[in-house]
């Protein structure tokens, strides 16, 4: 009999590492939105130049939480606090295992007291699951988008666009018509696009801020339409697939940790209800130079991923206990990773000689194979970091990779990247046969881009530079 549930899943593999590293769920793919709209280089050098359009209406899940205790609820999953945390406020909301280990993060809207939650589907599915034990809140779930539509219609309840980059205040005044209000970072307003008061949120995601505008999907084509006719003559680009996946290694966000729910003993109830198709058991994998049999070994900490400054001990939450016992501890600090080009070069030219073995395939702009990565990052043959989210930079000219090392490695250390998987590759469907090679990295800022670091609002990304 198939599996049911995560559980049944877990039990009938036998080692979860070995699951999830010979996955066949396939490369991760950004639904929907055309891969490019220019060229993925052009599109990566608007956002620092001039600006951008960002559609995420699709490859985001959403969920909405009302009740009258909803923030009460939601503060108890969360690391974060609450307080202050009023109607037109956004937060980056990252819930924890029992073990203190990062289970994923989202994005959450006050919306006069509705809560909506947009992000990847492992925190989804958790407060979903609480929800359903807490019984005095009300959730609504809206999926992302199919990664493969096939020709089949495909609908959202809201749009969500982002506008961003040098020139982004000029267009979205133009579309107001006139000054826009002043809206602090993570806060919320009305402005107008196309006769209609749209809600929008300052924010940014390639590191010069910008307003993310969202409303119902069915006013989708009339607001994107009405953006780009007022970015004429603004040097405004739609972004494709492509390069919007990569706008992330500019400015210091892991988008895909694994989530820490495979082992806490208090979790078991929660993995019999995650089903056997779920995220956690058939749409995540695992992938790079990195291999543990124990699936621990590949979760990370608030700490490890910039985020400990989120951590406040002022309420009552699940995984309080092991936050607090782990806070005073030396943790691994997230960095960026800066390929060495003539590495990089030699790992691409391998392909090109016919009956010869090849290091693993380096893909432009975005070189992750597997929706959680680990690579190895070395120091002498011993291990000193992992390399977590790897791509390519046309502002920068430059591979990078974000990831974290041990506290005694300094910015400017040059390590050393173990590229591939060993023993000929993993059996997932996006691994091809290869050989490992090793790449030199220098260890760097993080936000590598000038900009997030100089100019961008308070948040984790200046508190980790």
């Amino acid at each position: 009999m198939a599996p049911k549930n995560l559980s049944e899943v877990l039990k009938a593999s036998g080692n979860t590492v070995e699951l999830l590293r010979n996955s066949k769920s396939g490369i991760y793919v950004y639904p929907v939105v055309a891969s490019e709209f220019s060229n993925w280089r052009t599109e990566q050098k608007a956002w620092r130049d001039s600006a951008v359009l960002f559609d995420q209406s699709h490859h985001m899940a959403e969920l909405t939480v009302e009740g009258s205790d909803a923030g009460a609820f939601l503060e108890s999953l969360g690391i974060n606090s609450f307080k202050g945390f009023t109607t037109n406020k956004a937060k980056h909301y990252v819930p924890v295992s029992h073990s203190g280990h990062v289970i994923g993060d989202v994005i959450i809207f006050n919306l006069d007291g509705k809560y909506v939650l947009v992000g990847r589907a492992p925190t989804v599915n958790w407060i979903e699951y609480n929800a359903g034990k807490h019984g005095s809140v009300k959730v609504t779930r809206d999926d992302r988008s199919p990664s493969r539509p096939d020709g089949n219609k495909v609908t959202r309840g809201h749009y969500r666009f982002q506008v961003q980059g040098p020139n982004a205040d000029k267009i979205l005044a133009k579309l107001h018509g006139g000054p826009l209000p002043e809206i602090k970072f993570f806060n919320m307003d009305w402005i107008n696009i196309a006769g209609r008061k749209v809600r929008a949120l300052r924010h940014g995601m390639a590191g010069a801020p910008g307003l993310e505008v969202f409303g119902p999907y069915a006013e989708k084509d009339e607001v994107r339409n009405a953006i780009l006719e007022a970015g004429k003559g603004f040097d405004l680009y739609q972004v494709g697939s492509r390069a919007y996946a990569t706008n992330t290694l500019e400015s210091g966000w892991i988008p895909s940790p694994l989530p820490a729910v495979y082992t806490d003993p208090e979790m078991e109830d929660y993995r019999k209800w995650l089903p056997a198709d779920s995220y956690e058991a058939a749409g995540g994998s695992i992938g790079g130079s990195y291999v543990s049999k124990d699936i621990r070994d590949y979760y990370t900490t608030p700490y490890e991923l910039g985020y400990g400054f989120y951590v406040k001990f002022d309420h009552d939450f699940v995984g309080r206990k092991a936050l607090e016992a782990m806070k005073d501890r030396k943790h691994r600090r997230k960095v960026t990773f800066e390929w060495n080009a003539d590495d990089v070069v030699s790992v691409i030219a391998s392909a090109f000689r016919p009956g010869q073995d090849h290091a693993k395939w380096i893909d432009f702009p975005l070189s992750n194979y597997a929706s959680s990565s680990f690579d190895r990052v070395e120091r002498d043959g011993k291990l000193v970091g992992l390399s977590m989210f790897n791509g390519y930079s046309y502002n920068e000219r430059s591979m990078l990779s974000l990831g974290f090392v041990d506290d005694e490695v300094k910015q400017g250390d040059i390590l050393t990247l173990v590229w591939g998987e060993p023993d000929g590759g993993s059996d997932k469907t996006s691994t091809e046969k290869h050989t490992q090679a090793k790449i030199r990295v220098r260890v760097s800022a993080v936000p590598y881009a000038a900009e997030a670091r100089e100019n961008y609002q308070e948040s984790w990304r200046t508190r980790a530079a």
